[in-house]
């Protein structure tokens, strides 16, 4: 994980000091400044050249390799410049081992070389080849362009703004000293600025910079300047007759349970160890954990990879919603004014919806899975904590700014600060060694595993479904991805998301719609698959079975809750808010 910041300017011009000490939170093991001027003739008609400041930074969580890469990365031949926030999990499909980051560069560096216009489809095929989660911005000194870009699914976040002076910022997060507001980079493919055909901001109204798009494509082959695409489009089939039941036999869920645990293997093998790390004691990777179906089961294939003697840290998130304690007070007070006996006080905390399935799921694993060592983290927020760091929290998601992306922001930060106490060997603080996250985001969209799911079948059909998951994971990163980026990466940890692979996405995509989710399927041919299906609800009734085979029996039973409801971040103090009002 690492923090980026570029401008584009007339003069020299560098992030505030807020901005700088965020982006070292993000990467805390190195940050570097590197300056570039370029002169170039404006296309107005000025005779004199135009000097342009170039400022890259780059902060670095260093976690491939077996070093500390420093960034920005600069060539020694061609001056040419990269910061890179990303995991290129496989280059021109081959699994890369040790450092990434370099190999991107060289790649980039060796794509511009040569004639200007080839330069711009060597550089397009060059991004096609990475295979992974990734926000760059490349200088190619050669031809005076910028490239910048977040990945196909938006998995890192970018943002760009522009100053009333004109100069251009991007940054991986909001900078605090911008007076223009700033807004993501959007995902269609890799934005180009050719600095050539600047245009004098002073003597024209046109913005100085024109922003070109090298685009994403579906084709096989795509056009010159054209990026294929590793996501092709939804299978849209309807089916002829009514499907077939969901069995634990049937293909699709034994091959999803081996599509999955390839996917997380990238992300769990070879994790260098973190500071303070003790063999045998300390946690190399973390679950973000509310015990439901998706990150439960990340938290068990993720067993079957790692070796036996690492611990596996489950980070469990629950906070003291005072609208939700008055009206327990107040009925707690009913009670007692009445001739029932009172009940036995309870830890706020552990009332909480997602507290209860964690430990239920946490208690699954230690039965399935004897022998490793399952720490359950429990992340207890009160109240004061919540409004101590409510605006770090808006600073972070920005420029997302309402009430339920607050209460998702609140939940996902401090879980991924994985500050709590653990119960075992005897209750103490704890905090999480771990610099690589796990979360289960993707699963609902991929799945059909909203509630909306169920009533766009019931309202449309198989027609009806198919839309809305195509809905869904077409705005994934636009709705949720760049602001959890922002908010989980604020602790110097990395999120993965095994289920937002590349190569599982585009498998999922490609199926039947019928065989992902229970809609519309035949009952139960016998009884015996009747009693292995009862209880298992019909979103994502594909991961569920793979839970059941996997033999986490309760958990491929649980309801979908949403992580503000689950952790009661949600409408802390008025209770008629809606999610979508804008916060003051």
């Amino acid at each position: 994980m690492c923090g980026i910041f570029f401008s584009l300017s007339r003069r020299p011009t560098v992030p505030n000091s807020e901005t700088k000490s965020l982006l070292i939170q993000r990467g805390p093991d190195s940050c570097q400044t590197h300056t570039v001027q370029r002169e170039v003739q404006a296309q107005d008609g000025v005779s004199a050249p135009i000097t342009l400041y170039l400022t890259f930074i780059s902060t670095v969580l260093s976690l491939r390799g077996d070093h500390v890469y420093k960034q920005p990365l600069v060539d020694s031949a061609s001056q040419s410049v990269l910061c890179w926030n990303g995991e290129a999990w496989k280059i021109a499909n081959e699994r890369v081992s040790g450092n990434d980051t370099e190999l991107v560069f060289d790649r980039f560096v060796q794509a511009v070389t040569g004639d200007a216009d080839q330069a711009i489809e060597n550089f397009a095929s060059a991004v096609a080849d990475i295979s992974g989660p990734f926000a760059f911005v490349f200088y190619d000194a050669v031809h005076g362009r910028i490239f910048f870009s977040r990945d196909c699914l938006g998995r890192r976040s970018l943002l760009r703004g522009m100053d009333e002076d004109g100069s251009l910022k991007i940054c991986s997060i909001c900078d605090g000293s911008s007076s223009t507001h700033f807004q993501e980079v959007g995902f269609e493919g890799v934005y180009m600025i050719d600095l050539e055909k600047y245009q004098d901001p002073s003597r024209d109204s046109a913005e100085p910079y024109k922003i070109d798009i090298l685009p994403w494509s579906s084709d096989s082959s795509p056009l010159a300047g054209h990026i294929k695409n590793p996501i092709p489009p939804m299978n849209m089939s309807i089916p002829e007759e009514q499907p077939p039941a969901l069995r634990l036999e049937t293909p699709f869920v034994k091959d999803l349970q081996f599509k999955l645990h390839q996917s997380l293997t990238l992300r769990i093998e070879d994790v260098p160890e973190p500071p303070g790390y003790v063999q045998g004691e300390s946690a190399k990777i973390a679950v973000l954990f509310s015990g439901g179906l998706d990150c439960t089961l990340l938290a068990r294939l993720s067993h079957d990879i790692l070796p036996i003697n690492e611990p596996i840290d489950l980070l469990n998130v629950a906070f003291e919603n005072p609208r939700v304690a008055a009206a327990a007070a107040a009925t707690s007070k009913q009670q007692n004014s009445s001739s029932l006996p009172s009940a036995e006080p309870t830890s706020f905390y552990e009332t909480c919806p997602d507290r209860i399935t964690g430990r239920s799921a946490h208690t699954g694993l230690q039965r399935t899975c004897p022998g490793r060592t399952w720490r359950f983290v429990a992340i207890d927020i009160p109240y004061t904590e919540t409004l101590a760091h409510r605006d770090s929290v808006k600073r972070l998601m920005r420029p997302h700014n309402t009430e339920m992306d607050l209460s998702i922001a609140c939940a996902l930060y401090f879980a991924s600060r994985g500050q709590g106490t653990v119960s075992e060997p005897t209750p103490s603080p704890y905090t999480t060694t771990a610099r690589v996250l796990l979360s289960g985001l993707g699963a609902d969209e991929l799945f059909a595993g909203y509630g909306r799911h169920g009533v766009a079948f019931s309202r449309g059909g198989f027609p009806g479904l198919i839309s809305e998951i195509q809905l869904d994971v077409s705005r994934l990163g636009q709705r949720n991805l760049g602001r959890d980026d922002r908010v989980l990466s604020h602790w110097g940890r990395e999120t993965r998301f095994p289920y937002l692979d590349e190569e599982f996405v585009a498998w999922v995509l490609q199926a039947p719609v019928w065989q992902k989710c229970g809609f519309g399927l035949a009952e139960p041919q016998s009884e015996d698959e009747a009693r292995h299906l009862e209880g298992i609800d019909k979103e994502k009734m594909a991961l569920r079975l793979v839970a059941l085979q996997l033999g986490l029996v309760s958990v491929s039973k649980e309801k979908k809750r949403a992580i503000q409801f689950g952790a009661r971040t949600a409408k802390m103090e008025k209770g008629r808010t809606k999610g979508t009002d804008a916060l003051s």
